[in-house]
């Protein structure tokens, strides 16, 4: 089977345990602070939008691979239904009605005339030209660039929170801008990888490079971190006394984790894996407990994002 083909069924459904590692960084969330169940949606759209960034930005990490052309247009078309989530569930609570409440002629109002709307339109549109462009492009192979899909990805994944809150601050939008592009293509490569690689050449070749690539994505993870934080907060103590503070602080500390993680995987999996030390089965075991930790951090993030 070629390098660039997905694994099998066998090893993809341990990907499955991102799924409620990102739900137990809601939980601990909602532990510090109380969070609305809405940012259960939102870590979702979070994780799809970063998967579809990593999948077309595969290519660019490794000129043999090819990109998953059907997966990558399921997975925007998840990401496309679960921003459409976001976006109800952010009109529920502006109008003041909840979900449940919510009427066609109030969301149309939320969507034509209140920015948060407008954006999320704007996200929509993005989402679902990303995944109706995947779809075509699996049918029509000779006429396809994932370079396409890559800039319409990262424009849509940095779309809200350059349009949020930090956008009312100096260099807020820029450092917002930079910190969730930077995540999402921090998990979302590792997250393609683990998805698409199949055997022990592939690790072997894309691993070193993706390592040595994740440490600026890291740096520019932390830097813009610290700022937004203390820009957000407005101090050292509000880390302590308020929820939103104390989510920052949990995910900070799940960051360092993840820093310690990286050290380590740098002098033991990368050198192995570079070697043809390690099994495909054993990398994969590994970027899926790395992946794992990463999505309880974007569940915290999430978190963030609806309570901030």
């Amino acid at each position: 089977m070629r390098r660039g083909t997905p694994s099998g069924p066998d090893q993809r459904a341990r990907l499955v345990f991102v799924i409620p590692a990102g739900l137990l960084g809601v939980l601990l969330a909602w532990a510090l602070s109380d969070v609305p169940v809405d940012a259960t949606v939102r870590f979702g759209a979070d994780m799809a939008g970063a998967a579809v960034l990593g999948l077309a930005a595969l290519p660019r990490l490794d000129g043999r691979f090819e990109v998953p052309w059907r997966m990558l247009a399921a997975l925007a078309g998840l990401w496309c239904c679960l921003e459409f989530g976001v976006l109800i569930f952010a009109a529920g609570e502006v109008v003041g009605t909840g979900v449940g409440g919510l009427g066609p002629a109030d969301f149309g109002t939320y969507l034509a005339r209140i920015s948060g709307g407008q954006i999320g339109v704007a996200i929509l549109l993005g989402t679902a030209a990303v995944a109706g462009y995947a779809a075509l492009a699996y049918r029509l192979p000779r006429q396809r660039t994932p370079d396409l899909v890559l800039v319409f990805a990262a424009v849509t994944v940095t779309l809200r929170p350059i349009t949020g809150h930090m956008s009312q601050q100096a260099f807020g939008s820029m450092l917002a801008g930079v910190h969730a592009l930077a995540a999402s293509m921090w998990l979302g490569l590792l997250l393609a990888l683990a998805l698409v690689v199949r055997g022990r050449g592939g690790w072997a070749s894309a691993l070193p490079r993706y390592s040595a690539i994740a440490m600026p994505m890291v740096a520019a993870i932390a830097v813009t971190g610290v700022l937004n934080g203390l820009i957000r907060v407005g101090g050292i103590t509000p880390f302590f006394t308020t929820g939103y503070g104390r989510i920052m602080v949990a995910k900070t500390l799940l960051l360092v984790v993840l820093l310690v993680l990286g050290w380590w995987w740098r002098r033991t999996w990368v050198v192995a894996a570079g070697g043809h030390r390690i099994s495909a089965e054993g990398s994969l075991r590994r970027a899926v407990l790395e992946v794992s930790v990463m999505a309880t951090a974007f569940g915290l993030a999430a978190s963030l994002a609806i309570s901030g």
